[in-house]
């Protein structure tokens, strides 16, 4: 009895690390990070990124793909809030990883980033898939631009690109302008347009193309243009993000500390924009930035505080909730004029757009309409970049009661006044039938 107490110790004080410092609502960045490497030299090889990660807090644990031990949970508790796959060429992982166990891990909010390169394996491949992106079915296909490629490293082949073609979001990439373009050599992928969870980050010119640079064309490319994707992102419905790229050396220190000047153009940097692009975007990916939560949601009749349990036709409103933005270390007020909310049953009867004070609070009054039922007070704010919220709260509306009506009724003073003529001269005519006689 004794042993089995100390063994019961021992397992707590073992996952009570894990378990008090899971992932928080309160503190949504992750902290504790997975990352599975192909060969422990991209450790070091990649320690500039890594290390930036490292000095925001992060805890980076690193393991070989293919290590029999990984896992990403134990006794059914998630042990990392992110995952990092810089493993382009595993053909199978370790323990009990499998791609099942990413979308699981997934699934439960939690985030990934995908560094493939042009030795990537049907496992990553199947990731990718699995993300919403599919990469060049031709394993020996690369991303190639004879206009957009980086002067500084060209090799006469052209697959060394310099990108600026940017998505549009200071949310995403920060509201400091990357003034130098983006070196990447690697593979392209393509995003369905349907899918509206995936966001092309990082672009190819309209001139690239994704070929085997080796061998001349007998076909035409099957990925062309600006509808090659170089970076992704996806922000999937539970609010999990995700980075997909085709190029492992993008994170490379070389290319951080690398001079860039694209083709055409008589600007050298003495820096890529990698450092910045990738530091800016792993805020996004981690919750640092861009990542909503509403709290203190509240309705009440015009003139009282208390909530009520039901509404009656044609009450007066006031619905109000706070909703913060999380900088990374603290909640701060969400400043936007677009967050609405719906008075809602089987469709919106009002519609209101709430104002905001700047500090965090937005609220709006209104009418109820002349409808009883149940109702709904639906706020579903989904904007680029930002985590999407959705607040509803039910409410019952009921009819007034016979004894609450007006006795008269202003619209219908001309009836009133018609039919109090009719019977005074009901009346007149009546007495002088009467006395007549």
């Amino acid at each position: 009895m004794g042993k089995l107490w100390l063994i019961c110790i021992a397992s707590i004080s073992i996952l009570l690390p894990f378990l008090c410092n899971a992932f928080s609502p309160e503190s949504p960045t992750d902290r504790r990070v997975l990352v599975l490497l192909d060969d422990f030299a991209i450790k070091s090889s990649h320690s500039l990124y890594f290390n930036a990660l490292k000095s925001r807090g992060f805890d980076l644990e690193f393991k070989l793909a293919d290590d029999p031990k990984i896992a990403l949970q134990r006794y059914g508790q998630y042990l990392y809030d992110a995952l990092i796959l810089f493993c382009p060429s595993v053909e199978r992982f370790g323990g009990s990883i499998d791609v099942a166990a990413i979308v699981n891990f997934v699934d439960s909010g939690h985030d990934l980033i995908v560094a493939a390169d042009v030795n990537a394996s049907d496992l990553i491949r199947e990731v990718g898939t699995e993300c919403g992106v599919d990469f060049d079915e031709d394993p020996s296909a690369m991303v190639i631009d004879h206009i957009g490629y980086a002067v500084s490293g060209t090799e006469g082949d052209h697959t060394l690109i310099a990108s600026d073609d940017f998505i549009k979001s200071d949310v995403i990439l920060g509201g400091k302008r990357i003034e130098a373009p983006i070196l990447f050599r690697g593979i392209g992928h393509s995003v369905s347009p349907a899918n509206s969870l995936v966001l092309k980050v990082l672009s190819a010119s309209p001139s690239a193309y994704s070929a085997n640079p080796k061998s001349k064309l007998s076909t035409p490319p099957s990925l062309t243009g600006s509808a090659i994707s170089l970076v992704s992102i996806v922000q999937a419905r539970n609010n999990a993000r995700l980075l997909i790229t085709g190029s492992l050396s993008m994170f490379s220190n070389r290319f951080f500390r690398s001079g860039v000047q694209k083709a055409g153009s008589q600007t050298k940097h003495e820096k890529s924009g990698n450092e910045q692009f990738l530091t800016e975007i792993s805020k996004w990916i981690f919750h640092e930035r861009g990542h909503l939560k509403a709290v203190n949601v509240k309705h009440h009749r015009v003139g009282e505080t208390d909530e009520p349990a039901l509404y009656r036709i044609n009450d007066e409103l006031e619905y109000s909730v706070e909703i913060y933005e999380w900088s990374g270390t603290s909640w701060e007020p969400y400043v936007a004029n677009d967050v609405q909310v719906q008075f809602y049953m089987m469709s919106p009867y009002v519609l209101k757009t709430l104002s905001s004070d700047k500090k965090g609070l937005y609220s709006a009054s209104f009418k109820v309409p002349d409808v009883y039922g149940v109702f709904q007070f639906k706020v579903e704010h989904q904007k680029l970049g930002y985590t999407s919220l959705s607040l509803s709260k039910q409410i019952p509306v009921r009819p007034y009661r016979h004894n609450e009506y007006e006795r008269f009724i202003p619209a219908a003073y001309p009836y009133y006044g018609a039919a109090f003529s009719m019977m005074a001269g009901f009346f007149i005519f009546s007495f002088v039938h009467l006395y007549s006689k």
